[in-house]
């Protein structure tokens, strides 16, 4: 079977962020994405108290140019105030070109 290598941007982040990441997501040419709600602890200590809600993890399959345009937006609008880690992997995707 045919694949293609795109890579795969993962952002876990406060739930007070998702809406927006969402649409800033769609702007950077994102054309899907898989959400789930996340918990653990990091940097910031333990995340998902009963006030906050869970945390938010945000999966897309994306070409390289439109990753790195993500990852630096992310940095340069979130890093500094908010608990967010993004990561990037290759991932070789199956009917990948949907994802392009």
């Amino acid at each position: 079977m045919h694949t293609i290598t795109l890579k795969l941007v993962t952002i876990v982040t406060e739930r007070i962020l998702e809406d927006r990441l969402l649409r800033q997501l769609d702007e950077l040419g994102v054309s899907g994405y898989t959400l789930t709600q996340a918990t653990g602890k990091g940097s910031r200590g333990v995340r998902a108290s009963e006030w906050e809600g869970p945390d938010t993890r945000i999966e897309t399959l994306v070409s390289e140019d439109v990753a790195n345009a993500i990852v630096e937006h992310v940095a340069e609008n979130y890093f500094e105030h908010y608990a967010v880690i993004v990561y990037v992997q290759n991932a070789e995707v199956v009917r990948g070109d949907k994802y392009l």
